[in-house]
């Protein structure tokens, strides 16, 4: 069976387009690649963030993007200095810092919100 190939795309609805694109660049570091009058590409190792700003937006309860990681503790000091709260879940057994850390110890994984309450995660596995 052919494998589609291209550069991967991750499609991220938001509410307020500059609200997110100061998120997604300003804190997060993400590059504008290009711009239209819907929406931003960013560029993001080597795939792509589109956002797409709908107006009445409401965000699910569920990741739309992650980034694996080497060091995740690194990553969450990182980005907890850059202003971003990390989720604790009720019953998860995260740490302080918000880093749960699957049964085995192998994998581990933090969660954090963009503006418009879009669920992200940093995995390390």
């Amino acid at each position: 069976m052919a494998q589609v190939s291209g550069v991967p795309v991750s499609f991220i609805n938001v509410s307020e387009r500059e609200r997110a694109l100061a998120f997604y660049t300003g804190t997060l570091g993400l590059a504008v690649r290009s711009s239209d009058a819907f929406g931003d590409f960013l560029a993001v190792d080597g795939g792509l963030i589109r956002l797409t700003a709908l107006p009445d937006y409401k965000a699910g309860p569920h990741p739309v993007f992650g980034w694996n990681v080497a060091d995740i503790e690194a990553a969450v000091r990182r980005l907890s200095a850059q202003g971003v709260a990390f989720s604790i879940y009720e019953g998860m057994g995260q740490d302080a810092a918000g880093i749960w850390t699957a049964p085995d110890g192998d994998a581990k994984v933090a969660w954090f919100a963009d503006p418009d309450g879009n669920v992200l995660s940093l995995a390390q596995a």
